[in-house]
């Protein structure tokens, strides 16, 4: 097994995702990994456990977002060997609507033997949704009504 820092592991894991190779982003997780958002919103889901769950959840991300650069990158280490805290910046396409986007993100991502443990995702549901073009949609989802 290829033992990666926290650093190495997220800085692969965006390279598989400039490469729209989303297996290989699941891969990264251990078998008994989390993928947390507290941000989430509407139907979004909160935590995802275990790489089958992220695996499912990011199958069809390349054809909501086409996301073609990452635009900005820093990697804050933390009093922890395993845990680093990375603020970045994604842009790209909507897949649905063509529009550019230009998204943040900080991620609190810890590591084990290399593999993903936890991911911890805050990002902004109402960015998001707009960018991809789904907005009214989210809106109505936390409102209660139907989509």
């Amino acid at each position: 097994m290829v033992s990666r820092t926290p650093e190495e592991t997220f800085r692969r894991m965006i390279d598989l995702m400039l490469a729209k190779d989303m297996n290989a982003v699941a891969d990264l997780w251990a078998p008994d990994g989390i993928a947390e958002f507290p941000f989430a919103a509407g139907n979004s889901p909160h935590v995802l456990r275990g790489r089958a769950e992220v695996r499912a959840y990011l199958a069809h991300y390349p054809e909501l977002m086409d996301t073609r650069e990452v635009a900005a990158l820093t990697v804050r280490p933390t009093d922890r060997t395993d845990t680093v805290v990375v603020e970045w910046t994604a842009t790209g396409r909507t897949v649905a609507t063509a529009q550019p986007y230009r998204l943040d993100y900080i991620v609190v991502l810890t590591v084990r033997d290399g593999l993903i443990t936890l991911f911890r995702d805050y990002w902004s549901p109402l960015s998001t949704a707009a960018a991809a073009g789904t907005l009214a949609g989210l809106l109505d989802s936390v409102e209660g009504k139907d989509a």
